[in-house]
């Protein structure tokens, strides 16, 4: 299918809304900066619950789709797949709108080289539901565009014409997609068409089998730690395992001299070795020298020192009614989480090769367009000049949200005129990870005589997670006055509250937080949940009645509640101890997306035991519901390895542990025996799904866990008490 040519006609409707959009958050930010905080919190509000719409082009269906001979649809996604199943769904809304089988459609990687890049990320839950409209409308043109031309070819009005999977048929006439393709070199874009009503659609909303499962299984060298290139070499660079280090100078006197190695590179902010086998890369690299400058005696205990509400600067990001007063009498308490690795499968890897003015990258990336950018911008090349080829990631979780080492492995390349892989080793994953900020929260609210809260107040500390991001500019921090990833989840979600206020509070930490499967949603969901529960229990009213009656009655308000409702309903919700077992409820909206949980929880032998959760969801349109229930499972899965096990220390200026084992996480056997999940839909479009699942789960634990032992765990991982 020729992409050289193509007239397309105009700019479209949706592109416009887009750009106004943009435009309009531009004004705003001014806007906040001279009115500032009442502003503020309107811009803020507004981007907790924003669904972040696809912003690249969707005017080409060209650059999207390639039929190939044998009648395949080749189409290259601009969204990675990193085990969330995107292709899947991705591949389901263009079969359906293209009239073909789903075997048909093979999605791939888009590479830079195709124009079809996303200048966003692959993150925030905004695969599916952001490709959702733009996606069957490309599909619709190019159905659109191969109706016409089998037209003209066969020489019949496009109303007598038909599509039966991938074959288009009339008059006793036939012609597949790709004889329809063939040796057309220019295809007009055609104004948007009409959609198909999606109560005929075969494949959307229905459990269609993950199209990239045979490929996983059989182990094939899909992801980047398998990417080649002929004539290889390998790379290592010299890394402190201190905190804050910045690279002074090196001596590679002895590095040199080493068996198999090809060159030392030198350049002003690290400096590597290439040699001809990973083992004697990284032989060399040990025996060279080098002086840092860093941070010597900082442990964890300076951490939560500095990690303390009323350290930093503050935010108000949500305030209603009036402040808490002592004389009111409030409960108050306070809660933490701890530092947190990505910790995934497959390390950070990449293989470049720089060569006559033009730089391949192959990389398991989120930010193909942020990494193409990068490297450029080093190699002083234009951006059509580097070619970025993503591959599967072997886990993301935002630890890919930004791929610097694709320009070290440019520069080796370029150093040594022949391709290059360097990865990193695990103990370089775990040390040089972009963590989950720890967290300190305190709570405080009363009730009024109704045993309802009459006011709550919210404060909550946190590291970066969008601030010092690639991924953000750098003006707006300043201007916002928080940091978009941290106040996820620290927004009071009970807005039948008369009176409540959260403010957020910013510490700058000495070594690299980032973005973390669902940012702030899990510490912030942890902490506001138990203080619901809490507060509960002083009103001796059920949890779920105690919730139900401070939801405002709004669209976002009445499907919460009826995700509370059906948790509770399906799990047979109820405050009574069982043959040792208790129930623990939470629920937490992201993005739009509501979702609630009850924990099954069981002590055995001083440990917390994880028997049954019951998750309840509203995530819009179901594209394929069963792997949203994937997604919820691996959530609750993931969450209860952050919250029973996992955490990062501070050692003499070292981050620690660095692997395996030493940093505990959940096993098979700390897995639930069952996770039951109850799919509503209270809106007509598809929302976010990778990451609400993960905001109740810590608070369903610990409310069960108080429920069972009197005790309210209020610091991640949780432990108990030894009387218990």
């Amino acid at each position: 299918m020729a992409t050289n040519k193509n007239s397309n006609k105009g700019v479209s409707r949706r592109k416009f809304l887009v750009k106004g959009g943009l435009g309009t958050l531009g004004v705003l930010a001014v806007g906040t900066y001279l009115f500032r905080n009442p502003i503020r919190r309107g811009i803020l509000g507004k981007v907790n619950s924003l669904e972040m719409p696809y912003t690249d082009n969707t005017d080409k269906p060209m650059i999207w789709f390639e039929i190939t001979s044998d009648n395949f649809i080749r189409l290259h996604s601009p969204k990675m797949e990193m085990g969330q199943g995107t292709f899947t769904g991705i591949a389901q809304m263009a079969a359906d709108e293209l009239s073909v089988a789903i075997h048909r459609i093979k999605v791939v990687h888009a590479s830079s080289s195709t124009g079809n890049v996303d200048s966003f990320a692959t993150g925030g839950s905004t695969s599916i539901s952001g490709l959702w409209q733009p996606l069957r409308e490309l599909s619709a043109m190019l159905r659109t565009m191969l109706l016409k031309e089998a037209s003209h070819k066969l020489n019949l009005d496009i109303d007598q014409l038909i599509i039966k999977d991938g074959t288009i048929i009339g008059k006793g006439k036939q012609l597949t997609f790709a004889q329809v393709a063939d040796g057309v070199d220019e295809w007009v874009v055609p104004d948007l068409p009409v959609l198909k009503d999606i109560k005929d659609y075969k494949y959307v909303g229905k459990p269609v089998p993950r199209i990239d499962l045979e490929d996983k299984v059989f182990g094939d060298p899909i992801f980047g730690m398998d990417a080649q290139m002929p004539n290889m070499l390998y790379g290592a660079v010299v890394r402190s395992s201190k905190i804050g280090s910045v690279f002074v100078s090196a001596d590679s006197t002895t590095a040199e001299k080493m068996p198999g190695v090809v060159k030392i590179i030198h350049e002003a902010d690290f400096v590597a070795v290439v040699a001809n086998s990973m083992i004697e890369a990284e032989n060399a690299k040990n025996a060279i020298k080098v002086i840092w400058e860093s941070y010597d005696n900082l442990n964890t205990k300076d951490i939560v020192e500095i990690m303390t509400v009323g350290n930093g600067s503050s935010t108000i990001i949500q305030k209603k009614g009036k402040a808490l007063k002592e004389k009111d009498n409030p409960l108050t308490m306070e809660f933490r989480t701890p530092i947190g690795a990505h910790a995934q499968i497959e390390p950070n890897g990449v293989v470049a090769f720089v060569k006559d003015g033009k730089a391949i990258i192959k990389i398991s990336t989120q930010v193909v367009g942020l990494t193409r950018k990068e490297v450029a911008q080093r190699l002083d090349l234009d951006v059509e000049q580097v070619i970025v080829e993503p591959t599967y990631l072997g886990g993301g979780f935002g630890r890919r949200l930004h791929t610097p080492h694709a320009v070290q492995a440019a520069l080796m390349s370029k150093a040594v005129g022949r391709p290059v892989k360097y990865f990193f080793s695990r103990k370089e994953e775990f040390q040089h990870d972009m963590f989950r900020p720890p967290t300190h929260h305190i709570i405080s609210g009363n009730l009024n005589e109704e045993g309802l809260l009459n006011v709550l107040e919210h404060e909550f500390v946190s590291g970066d997670v969008g601030n010092d991001s690639a991924l953000i500019p750098g003006f707006l921090p300043p201007i916002i006055g928080a940091d978009i990833g941290a106040i996820r989840g620290g927004f009071i979600q009970y807005t039948g509250i008369p009176n409540f206020r959260s403010v957020y509070w910013h510490v700058d930490l000495p070594f690299a937080t980032s973005w973390w499967r669902s940012l702030g949603l899990l510490a912030n969901t942890f902490a506001m949940e138990s203080f619901m529960d809490e507060m509960a229990i002083k009103a001796q009213m059920n949890a779920v009645e105690f919730r139900l009656r401070q939801i405002a009655d709004d669209p976002i308000g009445i499907r919460f509640k009826n995700v509370i409702n059906a948790v509770a309903d399906k799990a047979k919700y109820s405050e009574n101890i069982v043959e040792g077992r208790a129930m623990g409820l939470a629920a937490s909206i992201d993005a739009n997306t509501p979702c609630a949980q009850i924990a099954e929880v069981s002590i055995v032998d001083h440990e917390i035991v994880v028997h049954k959760v019951t998750v309840a969801m509203d995530p819009g349109l179901a594209v394929n519901p069963d792997q949203i229930r994937a997604q919820c499972e691996g959530c609750v899965i993931m969450g209860i390895s952050a919250v029973l096990y996992e955490q990062m220390f501070v050692e003499n200026g070292e981050l620690s542990p660095t692997i395996y084992g030493p940093y505990k996480m959940a096993l098979m056997k700390n897995a639930p025996k069952e996770i039951d999940v109850v799919l509503l839909q209270g809106k007509d479009t598809p929302g976010a799904v990778g990451e609400p699942p993960l905001g109740p789960i810590g608070a369903a634990i610990a409310n069960a866990v108080r429920r069972l032992t009197g005790e309210r765990l209020t610091q991640v991982p949780l432990k108990l008490p030894k009387h218990i």
